[in-house]
């Protein structure tokens, strides 16, 4: 390692002025960015160096001297070590406030747009939002003790958590009897992890197992579903694996639209993590949509039928169009089951040009998308050549919104006319967004 690059032993001290877009600390030190999690602007802190590199270090906090008066005592006690979430320091408000410069930063810096109008964020539970997670299992022999968690802060480490206050209570407060759950098991030292699901209806777990289950695993299963009312699933190879162990039947479901819509999915289907800002986040797009019984809606990225179902009770017809074909195909059943007849639902590839769909010919009206997070620059095309009036993104990534943003508006004439946080994860840096666009 050259001299450059070697990392001094002593303590350092340091003024923190600013977060980076992972809510960590940023110090200048003889000129140079170093990066200190779990630090706020205004703070005096002494500090470690853990690596150095050209263009910036990074460090690790060793005590605050002067602390920020936005600085709170986090609520769970594995803050310091679980990389779950890593702003419970932050007041919330000053969190909403970090997440909205992000965006707006993103879409000024990477898109060159500045929106008309920033609304107010949407907001939920602040605590035990969570609905879904993977959590590692991990036994660790020295110990004798089975481990259940999310990773380390910047490590591949398993956390050894005993509560996640993030996580919805039916499965936060209740990681010691998961992990007590898997030891018991005969194939305990091959389960790599379990996924968790909250719907309206039940708690779901999902036990993934690289070896057979035996028929005393089984019958600890089925007690432990039976004692507690959750759901067990195992998955013994892919997705296509997964199947209920009990009950036989299991069947999980959410409701939207004001409870007048029910939406069935399986465990490992994608569900928005926070009910509360799910159905706030429904609300603003059907609304942002300014929908009549004559509009005609395309609805890309359409998942379960999240915001399909609910716009298709307020306009005259909507096309779905998801990669998922086991999305597609609940659906199309959720539509079925709810008495919405008035959605076309199709399977295509959105990470590709999509013009030569017959259904991307047509002309909408209004458009809405909720892409993952790379975006959706390659349908953007598509979607212009619909003359859609109104645009509403739903965006997980502020990036790639700030990019495909810049492409409507410098590209093809939209006006941003307006973009809002929602705060779908509090205490972590993870910003969405709701962006309308408009065209004259």
């Amino acid at each position: 390692m050259s001299r450059r690059h070697r990392i001094p032993t002593e303590p350092v001290e340091a003024t923190i002025h600013d977060l980076t877009h992972e809510g960590h600390g940023v110090a200048r030190v003889n000129g140079k960015a170093v990066f200190i999690p779990g630090t706020l602007p205004g703070e005096v802190v002494r500090f470690v160096y853990t690596e150095r590199k050209r263009n910036y270090d990074t460090g690790k906090i060793q005590e605050i001297l002067t602390a920020s008066v936005d600085r709170i005592t986090p609520a769970c006690p594995h803050f310091d070590i679980c990389g779950g979430c890593n702003l419970q320091h932050l007041a919330a408000h000053k969190q909403l406030e970090f997440k909205q410069k992000i965006l707006l930063d993103n879409l000024q810096r990477i898109g060159h747009v500045i929106p008309k109008e920033v609304v107010a964020p949407v907001t939920g539970l602040a605590w035990g939002y969570r609905r879904k997670a993977r959590l590692g299992t991990r036994f660790v022999h020295k110990k004798q003790r089975l481990m259940i968690g999310f990773r380390e802060k910047a490590s591949h480490l398993l956390a050894d958590l005993a509560v996640c206050e993030t996580l919805h209570p039916n499965v936060g407060h209740k990681l010691a009897d998961i992990a007590t759950l898997v030891r018991s098991l005969s194939c305990f030292q091959s389960v790599p992890q379990v996924e968790v699901a909250i719907a309206d209806n039940a708690t779901a777990m999902v036990l993934r197992h690289l070896e057979p289950l035996t028929t005393q695993d089984m019958d600890l299963l089925v007690n432990m579903a039976k004692q507690t009312g959750w759901h067990l699933y195992q998955q013994p190879k892919g997705l296509d694996s997964i199947a209920p162990v009990w009950p036989k039947d299991s069947t999980l479901s959410y409701q939207v639209d004001r409870q007048q819509i029910t939406l069935q999915f399986v465990p490992s289907d994608f569900i928005q993590v926070n009910r509360e800002v799910n159905l706030a986040m429904i609300d603003a797009a059907i609304a942002e949509l300014q929908l009549d019984e004559s509009t005609t809606v395309l609805e890309l990225f359409s998942g379960l039928g999240n915001f399909s179902l609910p716009i298709a009770r307020r306009a005259a017809q909507v096309v779905a169009v998801e990669g998922d074909s086991g999305l597609v195909a609940r659906a199309r059943e959720n539509a079925q089951r709810n008495g919405i007849t008035n959605v076309q639902h199709h399977i295509a590839d959105l990470s590709r040009d999509c013009q030569d769909f017959p259904w991307m010919k047509a002309r909408y009206h209004r458009v809405l998308l909720d892409p993952p997070r790379n975006g959706a620059a390659e349908v953007l095309p598509g979607i212009v050549a619909t003359r859609a009036q109104r645009i509403v993104y739903v965006s997980c990534n502020p990036s790639t919104l700030a990019r495909d943003a810049g492409i409507l508006v410098n590209q093809y004439g939209y006006h941003l006319q307006q973009v809002g946080v929602l705060d779908m994860f509090p205490h972590t840096a993870h910003v969405e967004a709701l962006a309308v666009f408009t065209l004259d």
